[in-house]
Protein backbone atom coordinates (compact mmCIF):
# COMPACT_ATOMS: atom_id res chain seq x y z
CA UNK A 1 0.00 0.00 0.00
CA UNK A 2 1.04 3.41 -0.99
CA UNK A 3 -0.13 6.86 0.76
CA UNK A 4 -1.09 10.14 -1.36
CA UNK A 5 1.24 12.68 -1.03
CA UNK A 6 -0.10 16.07 0.70
CA UNK A 7 1.47 19.48 0.83
CA UNK A 8 -0.22 22.50 2.79
CA UNK A 9 0.28 25.94 3.52
CA UNK A 10 0.19 29.27 4.09
CA UNK A 11 1.27 32.72 3.38
CA UNK A 12 0.24 36.58 1.89
CA UNK A 13 1.86 35.30 -1.21
CA UNK A 14 0.67 32.45 -3.37
CA UNK A 15 3.83 31.78 -5.33
CA UNK A 16 5.22 31.26 -1.35
CA UNK A 17 2.67 29.36 -0.18
CA UNK A 18 2.81 27.02 -3.35
CA UNK A 19 6.73 26.30 -2.51
CA UNK A 20 6.42 25.32 0.62
CA UNK A 21 3.42 22.96 -0.89
CA UNK A 22 5.26 21.47 -3.61
CA UNK A 23 8.85 21.03 -0.96
CA UNK A 24 6.57 18.83 1.00
CA UNK A 25 4.67 16.67 -2.23
CA UNK A 26 8.63 16.13 -3.68
CA UNK A 27 9.88 15.05 0.14
CA UNK A 28 7.17 12.83 0.35
CA UNK A 29 7.37 10.80 -3.29
CA UNK A 30 10.33 10.27 -2.45
CA UNK A 31 9.71 8.21 0.18
CA UNK A 32 9.41 4.65 0.11
CA UNK A 33 5.76 4.04 1.71
CA UNK A 34 4.42 7.66 -0.46
CA UNK A 35 2.99 6.83 -3.93
CA UNK A 36 5.92 7.88 -7.03
CA UNK A 37 3.47 8.35 -9.74
CA UNK A 38 0.05 10.19 -9.00
CA UNK A 39 -1.55 10.68 -11.67
CA UNK A 40 -4.53 12.87 -10.29
CA UNK A 41 -4.03 16.09 -8.28
CA UNK A 42 -6.94 17.29 -5.61
CA UNK A 43 -6.41 21.13 -5.14
CA UNK A 44 -8.05 23.26 -2.43
CA UNK A 45 -7.84 26.48 -2.02
CA UNK A 46 -9.06 29.46 0.42
CA UNK A 47 -11.40 32.39 -0.78
CA UNK A 48 -8.02 34.55 -0.77
CA UNK A 49 -6.66 33.20 -3.31
CA UNK A 50 -9.75 32.80 -5.56
CA UNK A 51 -8.15 35.50 -7.87
CA UNK A 52 -5.31 33.81 -8.67
CA UNK A 53 -6.27 30.45 -9.12
CA UNK A 54 -5.43 30.24 -12.87
CA UNK A 55 -2.37 31.19 -12.41
CA UNK A 56 -2.10 28.49 -9.03
CA UNK A 57 -3.05 25.43 -11.54
CA UNK A 58 -0.74 26.91 -14.18
CA UNK A 59 1.96 27.15 -11.55
CA UNK A 60 1.49 23.57 -10.26
CA UNK A 61 0.47 21.87 -13.42
CA UNK A 62 3.98 23.27 -14.62
CA UNK A 63 6.24 22.10 -11.76
CA UNK A 64 4.41 18.40 -11.16
CA UNK A 65 4.11 17.36 -15.11
CA UNK A 66 3.87 13.84 -14.69
CA UNK A 67 -0.12 15.04 -12.67
CA UNK A 68 -1.97 15.19 -15.68
CA UNK A 69 -5.28 15.34 -14.45
CA UNK A 70 -6.24 17.85 -11.38
CA UNK A 71 -9.98 18.61 -9.70
CA UNK A 72 -11.31 21.03 -6.64
CA UNK A 73 -12.64 24.11 -5.57
CA UNK A 74 -12.21 27.28 -3.40
CA UNK A 75 -13.47 27.09 0.14
CA UNK A 76 -13.95 29.90 3.08
CA UNK A 77 -11.66 27.21 4.62
CA UNK A 78 -9.24 24.32 3.52
CA UNK A 79 -7.77 21.47 6.01
CA UNK A 80 -5.25 18.82 5.89
CA UNK A 81 -4.64 16.09 8.34
CA UNK A 82 -4.69 17.56 11.84
CA UNK A 83 -4.75 21.24 10.33
CA UNK A 84 -7.13 23.52 8.91
CA UNK A 85 -6.97 27.24 7.66
CA UNK A 86 -9.93 29.69 7.94
CA UNK A 87 -10.37 33.33 6.47
CA UNK A 88 -6.69 33.00 5.78
CA UNK A 89 -4.68 32.85 2.60
CA UNK A 90 -3.69 29.40 1.97
CA UNK A 91 -4.13 25.59 -0.02
CA UNK A 92 -4.54 22.31 0.19
CA UNK A 93 -2.91 19.69 -1.76
CA UNK A 94 -3.34 15.84 -2.11
CA UNK A 95 -1.81 13.64 -5.25
CA UNK A 96 -3.36 10.51 -5.72
CA UNK A 97 -1.96 7.40 -7.55
CA UNK A 98 -5.22 5.76 -9.15
CA UNK A 99 -4.91 3.81 -12.71
CA UNK A 100 -6.02 6.62 -15.16
CA UNK A 101 -9.00 4.26 -16.76
CA UNK A 102 -10.87 4.11 -13.13
CA UNK A 103 -11.18 7.61 -13.20
CA UNK A 104 -12.33 10.77 -15.05
CA UNK A 105 -12.30 14.62 -14.79
CA UNK A 106 -15.29 16.66 -15.52
CA UNK A 107 -16.84 20.07 -16.07
CA UNK A 108 -20.06 21.96 -17.45
CA UNK A 109 -18.20 22.04 -20.57
CA UNK A 110 -16.41 18.58 -20.44
CA UNK A 111 -19.24 16.68 -18.95
CA UNK A 112 -19.43 12.65 -18.66
CA UNK A 113 -19.77 10.99 -21.83
CA UNK A 114 -21.46 7.69 -22.83
CA UNK A 115 -19.76 4.91 -25.02
CA UNK A 116 -16.43 5.54 -23.58
CA UNK A 117 -15.71 2.36 -21.48
CA UNK A 118 -15.79 4.16 -18.68
CA UNK A 119 -18.68 3.49 -16.35
CA UNK A 120 -19.27 5.59 -13.24
CA UNK A 121 -19.26 4.36 -10.00
CA UNK A 122 -19.34 7.10 -7.72
CA UNK A 123 -17.72 10.49 -8.21
CA UNK A 124 -16.70 13.62 -6.40
CA UNK A 125 -18.73 16.65 -6.75
CA UNK A 126 -17.84 20.29 -6.52
CA UNK A 127 -20.82 22.59 -7.32
CA UNK A 128 -21.26 26.55 -7.41
CA UNK A 129 -24.48 27.01 -5.12
CA UNK A 130 -25.70 29.85 -7.38
CA UNK A 131 -26.38 27.81 -10.08
CA UNK A 132 -30.06 27.37 -10.54
CA UNK A 133 -31.74 24.13 -9.02
CA UNK A 134 -28.58 22.77 -8.19
CA UNK A 135 -29.78 20.07 -5.68
CA UNK A 136 -31.75 18.79 -8.69
CA UNK A 137 -28.24 18.74 -10.74
CA UNK A 138 -26.45 16.64 -7.36
CA UNK A 139 -29.50 14.10 -7.78
CA UNK A 140 -29.17 13.78 -11.57
CA UNK A 141 -25.40 12.90 -11.37
CA UNK A 142 -26.09 10.46 -8.50
CA UNK A 143 -28.32 8.58 -10.76
CA UNK A 144 -25.61 8.66 -13.53
CA UNK A 145 -23.30 6.13 -11.18
CA UNK A 146 -23.81 2.68 -10.81
CA UNK A 147 -24.05 3.11 -6.81
CA UNK A 148 -25.91 6.35 -6.40
CA UNK A 149 -23.05 8.06 -4.23
CA UNK A 150 -21.70 11.13 -4.91
CA UNK A 151 -19.44 13.01 -1.72
CA UNK A 152 -18.38 16.97 -2.42
CA UNK A 153 -19.47 20.23 -1.34
CA UNK A 154 -20.42 23.46 -2.74
CA UNK A 155 -17.73 25.89 -3.28
CA UNK A 156 -17.63 28.77 -0.73
CA UNK A 157 -16.09 32.56 -1.45
CA UNK A 158 -16.62 36.04 -0.55
CA UNK A 159 -15.27 36.79 -3.71
CA UNK A 160 -14.79 34.62 -7.03
CA UNK A 161 -16.32 31.33 -6.88
CA UNK A 162 -14.06 29.41 -8.84
CA UNK A 163 -13.49 25.20 -9.71
CA UNK A 164 -10.48 23.38 -11.02
CA UNK A 165 -11.25 20.44 -13.74
CA UNK A 166 -8.43 19.84 -15.99
CA UNK A 167 -7.27 16.76 -17.84
CA UNK A 168 -3.95 15.95 -19.72
CA UNK A 169 -5.00 12.11 -20.35
CA UNK A 170 -7.88 13.78 -22.83
CA UNK A 171 -10.75 12.78 -20.70
CA UNK A 172 -12.38 16.24 -20.49
CA UNK A 173 -11.91 17.45 -24.10
CA UNK A 174 -13.13 21.18 -24.20
CA UNK A 175 -11.64 22.88 -21.24
CA UNK A 176 -10.26 25.35 -23.91
CA UNK A 177 -9.36 28.96 -23.26
CA UNK A 178 -10.59 27.98 -19.88
CA UNK A 179 -7.49 26.44 -18.85
CA UNK A 180 -8.82 24.03 -16.24
CA UNK A 181 -10.88 26.73 -14.15
CA UNK A 182 -14.64 26.97 -14.21
CA UNK A 183 -17.41 29.21 -12.75
CA UNK A 184 -20.69 27.46 -12.38
CA UNK A 185 -22.26 24.36 -12.32
CA UNK A 186 -20.56 20.98 -11.28
CA UNK A 187 -17.43 19.83 -12.11
CA UNK A 188 -15.29 17.02 -10.48
CA UNK A 189 -14.43 13.51 -10.33
CA UNK A 190 -16.11 10.16 -11.43
CA UNK A 191 -14.33 7.12 -10.05
CA UNK A 192 -14.92 3.46 -11.63
CA UNK A 193 -15.47 0.29 -9.41
CA UNK A 194 -11.66 -0.54 -9.11
CA UNK A 195 -11.52 2.39 -7.03
CA UNK A 196 -12.30 1.57 -3.53
CA UNK A 197 -14.03 4.11 -0.88
CA UNK A 198 -15.47 4.48 2.24
CA UNK A 199 -17.42 7.85 2.93
CA UNK A 200 -19.25 8.72 6.14
CA UNK A 201 -21.74 11.33 6.90
CA UNK A 202 -21.52 12.98 10.72
CA UNK A 203 -23.93 15.36 11.79
CA UNK A 204 -23.59 18.84 13.33
CA UNK A 205 -27.04 19.69 15.20
CA UNK A 206 -29.14 17.53 18.10
CA UNK A 207 -32.85 17.68 17.76
CA UNK A 208 -34.25 19.26 21.00
CA UNK A 209 -37.64 17.95 20.16
CA UNK A 210 -39.36 14.91 19.12
CA UNK A 211 -39.64 14.15 15.46
CA UNK A 212 -43.05 14.41 14.35
CA UNK A 213 -45.05 13.47 10.87
CA UNK A 214 -45.45 16.77 8.30
CA UNK A 215 -49.14 16.74 7.86
CA UNK A 216 -49.76 19.79 5.96
CA UNK A 217 -46.70 22.36 3.82
CA UNK A 218 -47.47 25.09 1.63
CA UNK A 219 -44.29 25.78 -0.40
CA UNK A 220 -41.46 26.28 2.22
CA UNK A 221 -44.14 26.41 5.11
CA UNK A 222 -44.81 24.00 7.64
CA UNK A 223 -48.10 24.58 8.64
CA UNK A 224 -48.74 21.37 10.92
CA UNK A 225 -46.63 19.00 12.57
CA UNK A 226 -48.74 15.36 13.60
CA UNK A 227 -52.17 17.47 13.18
CA UNK A 228 -50.79 20.73 15.49
CA UNK A 229 -49.97 24.20 14.10
CA UNK A 230 -46.27 24.14 13.38
CA UNK A 231 -45.72 27.55 14.80
CA UNK A 232 -47.64 26.77 18.29
CA UNK A 233 -45.10 23.50 18.39
CA UNK A 234 -42.14 25.40 17.58
CA UNK A 235 -43.01 27.57 20.42
CA UNK A 236 -43.59 25.49 23.03
CA UNK A 237 -40.04 23.08 22.26
CA UNK A 238 -38.13 26.10 22.79
CA UNK A 239 -39.84 27.71 26.19
CA UNK A 240 -40.64 31.43 24.09
CA UNK A 241 -43.54 33.58 23.31
CA UNK A 242 -44.38 35.97 20.81
CA UNK A 243 -45.69 37.62 23.55
CA UNK A 244 -41.69 38.67 24.13
CA UNK A 245 -41.02 38.87 20.36
CA UNK A 246 -37.14 39.45 20.88
CA UNK A 247 -36.02 36.85 23.32
CA UNK A 248 -38.25 34.72 21.08
CA UNK A 249 -36.27 35.93 18.19
CA UNK A 250 -33.35 35.51 19.37
CA UNK A 251 -34.03 31.72 20.05
CA UNK A 252 -35.88 30.92 16.92
CA UNK A 253 -32.44 32.39 15.28
CA UNK A 254 -30.36 29.43 16.50
CA UNK A 255 -33.07 26.87 15.90
CA UNK A 256 -32.92 24.94 12.86
CA UNK A 257 -34.89 21.96 11.50
CA UNK A 258 -34.14 18.38 10.52
CA UNK A 259 -36.05 16.74 7.74
CA UNK A 260 -36.49 12.73 6.70
CA UNK A 261 -38.31 10.84 4.75
CA UNK A 262 -40.14 8.00 5.59
CA UNK A 263 -38.26 4.28 5.99
CA UNK A 264 -35.04 7.21 6.59
CA UNK A 265 -32.93 7.06 9.66
CA UNK A 266 -33.96 10.37 11.81
CA UNK A 267 -33.54 10.66 14.93
CA UNK A 268 -31.47 7.86 16.58
CA UNK A 269 -31.55 5.82 19.49
CA UNK A 270 -29.33 7.71 21.31
CA UNK A 271 -31.08 11.18 21.05
CA UNK A 272 -29.01 12.48 17.54
CA UNK A 273 -29.73 12.62 14.01
CA UNK A 274 -28.81 9.91 11.25
CA UNK A 275 -27.29 10.90 8.39
CA UNK A 276 -30.23 10.93 6.32
CA UNK A 277 -31.29 13.91 7.98
CA UNK A 278 -31.52 17.13 5.94
CA UNK A 279 -30.90 20.24 8.36
CA UNK A 280 -32.11 23.81 7.04
CA UNK A 281 -32.40 26.79 8.07
CA UNK A 282 -36.14 28.81 9.96
CA UNK A 283 -36.28 31.79 7.66
CA UNK A 284 -39.52 33.08 9.27
CA UNK A 285 -42.58 32.81 11.01
CA UNK A 286 -46.22 32.67 9.50
CA UNK A 287 -48.62 33.64 12.40
CA UNK A 288 -51.70 34.06 10.53
CA UNK A 289 -51.52 30.40 9.35
CA UNK A 290 -49.64 29.30 12.70
CA UNK A 291 -46.75 28.46 10.30
CA UNK A 292 -43.14 28.30 10.15
CA UNK A 293 -41.38 28.56 6.86
CA UNK A 294 -38.08 27.00 6.39
CA UNK A 295 -35.04 27.22 3.60
CA UNK A 296 -36.30 24.02 1.90
CA UNK A 297 -40.03 22.23 0.69
CA UNK A 298 -41.07 20.30 3.19
CA UNK A 299 -43.84 17.29 1.87
CA UNK A 300 -46.47 15.64 3.70
CA UNK A 301 -45.11 12.76 5.03
CA UNK A 302 -41.71 13.50 5.73
CA UNK A 303 -40.82 14.04 9.23
CA UNK A 304 -39.23 16.69 10.92
CA UNK A 305 -37.63 18.07 14.23
CA UNK A 306 -36.66 21.06 15.53
CA UNK A 307 -32.69 21.28 16.17
CA UNK A 308 -29.71 23.51 17.20
CA UNK A 309 -26.40 22.84 16.80
CA UNK A 310 -24.34 21.62 19.77
CA UNK A 311 -20.68 21.52 20.28
CA UNK A 312 -20.77 18.04 21.97
CA UNK A 313 -23.25 16.54 19.60
CA UNK A 314 -21.17 17.38 16.72
CA UNK A 315 -17.82 16.09 18.84
CA UNK A 316 -19.45 12.76 19.63
CA UNK A 317 -21.00 12.48 16.12
CA UNK A 318 -17.51 13.03 14.21
CA UNK A 319 -15.94 10.23 16.50
CA UNK A 320 -18.54 7.74 15.48
CA UNK A 321 -18.03 7.91 11.87
CA UNK A 322 -14.10 7.65 12.43
CA UNK A 323 -14.64 4.77 14.39
CA UNK A 324 -17.46 2.63 11.82
CA UNK A 325 -14.50 3.73 8.86
CA UNK A 326 -12.38 1.84 11.46
CA UNK A 327 -14.30 -1.00 12.16
CA UNK A 328 -15.11 -1.32 8.15
CA UNK A 329 -11.52 -1.15 7.34
CA UNK A 330 -9.65 -3.29 9.81
CA UNK A 331 -9.19 -6.97 9.44
CA UNK A 332 -11.95 -9.34 11.12
CA UNK A 333 -9.10 -11.77 12.11
CA UNK A 334 -5.58 -10.07 13.36
CA UNK A 335 -2.52 -11.18 15.44
CA UNK A 336 -2.12 -9.89 18.93
CA UNK A 337 0.94 -8.04 17.58
CA UNK A 338 -1.69 -6.02 14.83
CA UNK A 339 -3.97 -5.84 17.50
CA UNK A 340 -2.21 -3.82 19.92
CA UNK A 341 -1.28 -1.63 17.47
CA UNK A 342 -4.46 -0.74 15.81
CA UNK A 343 -5.77 -0.50 19.50
CA UNK A 344 -2.72 2.34 20.29
CA UNK A 345 -3.07 6.19 20.58
CA UNK A 346 -1.97 7.56 16.27
CA UNK A 347 -1.69 10.69 17.24
CA UNK A 348 2.11 10.99 16.15
CA UNK A 349 1.91 7.17 13.65
CA UNK A 350 1.14 6.50 10.14
CA UNK A 351 -1.91 4.61 10.49
CA UNK A 352 -1.04 0.87 10.61
CA UNK A 353 -1.35 -0.76 7.24
CA UNK A 354 -4.16 -3.24 8.27
CA UNK A 355 -6.60 -0.02 8.18
CA UNK A 356 -5.83 -0.20 4.30
CA UNK A 357 -6.49 3.87 4.25
CA UNK A 358 -4.16 5.37 1.24
CA UNK A 359 -5.51 9.04 1.75
CA UNK A 360 -8.72 10.77 3.07
CA UNK A 361 -11.06 13.92 1.75
CA UNK A 362 -12.51 15.97 4.22
CA UNK A 363 -15.82 18.45 3.24
CA UNK A 364 -16.75 19.95 6.43
CA UNK A 365 -19.55 23.14 6.41
CA UNK A 366 -17.82 26.41 6.78
CA UNK A 367 -20.09 26.63 9.99
CA UNK A 368 -18.56 24.31 11.72
CA UNK A 369 -14.59 24.91 11.73
CA UNK A 370 -12.59 26.60 14.62
CA UNK A 371 -14.52 27.64 17.69
CA UNK A 372 -17.59 25.26 16.68
CA UNK A 373 -15.41 22.27 18.18
CA UNK A 374 -13.71 24.44 21.10
CA UNK A 375 -10.42 25.17 19.77
CA UNK A 376 -8.45 25.40 16.39
CA UNK A 377 -7.91 22.80 14.71
CA UNK A 378 -10.30 20.70 16.89
CA UNK A 379 -12.35 18.90 14.27
CA UNK A 380 -9.40 17.86 12.24
CA UNK A 381 -7.21 16.24 15.84
CA UNK A 382 -10.70 14.73 16.07
CA UNK A 383 -10.13 12.66 12.45
CA UNK A 384 -6.32 12.29 13.13
CA UNK A 385 -6.81 10.39 17.04
CA UNK A 386 -8.76 8.08 15.25
CA UNK A 387 -7.56 7.16 11.69
CA UNK A 388 -4.03 8.14 12.75
CA UNK A 389 -1.65 10.26 10.27
CA UNK A 390 -3.38 9.94 6.94
CA UNK A 391 -2.92 11.79 4.33
CA UNK A 392 -5.52 14.28 3.85
CA UNK A 393 -7.31 17.19 1.88
CA UNK A 394 -10.63 19.20 2.06
CA UNK A 395 -12.25 22.17 2.41
CA UNK A 396 -14.94 24.49 3.88
CA UNK A 397 -18.01 24.61 2.19
CA UNK A 398 -21.39 26.40 1.63
CA UNK A 399 -23.09 22.89 1.65
CA UNK A 400 -21.89 19.28 1.71
CA UNK A 401 -23.32 16.76 -0.63
CA UNK A 402 -22.98 12.80 0.20
CA UNK A 403 -25.15 10.33 -1.69
CA UNK A 404 -27.70 12.39 -3.48
CA UNK A 405 -28.44 14.74 -0.84
CA UNK A 406 -27.13 18.53 -0.59
CA UNK A 407 -26.60 19.14 3.28
CA UNK A 408 -25.32 21.63 5.91
CA UNK A 409 -23.59 21.61 8.79
CA UNK A 410 -22.44 18.24 8.18
CA UNK A 411 -18.72 16.91 7.22
CA UNK A 412 -18.40 13.98 5.21
CA UNK A 413 -15.39 12.22 5.31
CA UNK A 414 -14.06 9.75 2.67
CA UNK A 415 -11.12 7.77 2.63
CA UNK A 416 -9.22 5.80 -0.41
CA UNK A 417 -8.88 2.42 0.42
CA UNK A 418 -6.26 0.08 -0.73
CA UNK A 419 -7.57 -3.00 -2.56
CA UNK A 420 -5.39 -5.53 -0.94
CA UNK A 421 -6.80 -6.28 2.12
CA UNK A 422 -3.50 -8.20 3.16
CA UNK A 423 -1.20 -5.35 2.32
Amino acid sequence: MTLFPTGHATHPQWRMACGLVLAQLRAQMALPDHAAAPTLGLLYITDHYAAEARAILDHLQAELPQVADWAGTVGVGVCANNAEYIDEPALSVMLCELPVDQYRVFSGVAPLSSGTGFTPHTALIHADAQTPDVAELIAEMAQRTTTGYLFGGLAASRGAVVQFAASGHGNAPGQGAAGGVFSGGLSGVAFGEGVALVSRVTQGAQPIAPERAVTAADGNVLLTLDGEPALDLMLDDLQVSLQEPRAALDVVRRTLVGLSSPGDQGVRRTGNFGADVLVRHIIGVDPGRRGVAIAEHPRVGQRAAFCQRNVHAARADLMRICAEIREELEPEEVTETTAAVLAAPHEESSPHPARRIRGAIYVSCAGRGGSHFGAPNAELQIIRHALGDVPLTGFFAGGEIARHHLYGYTGVLTVFVSANKDC
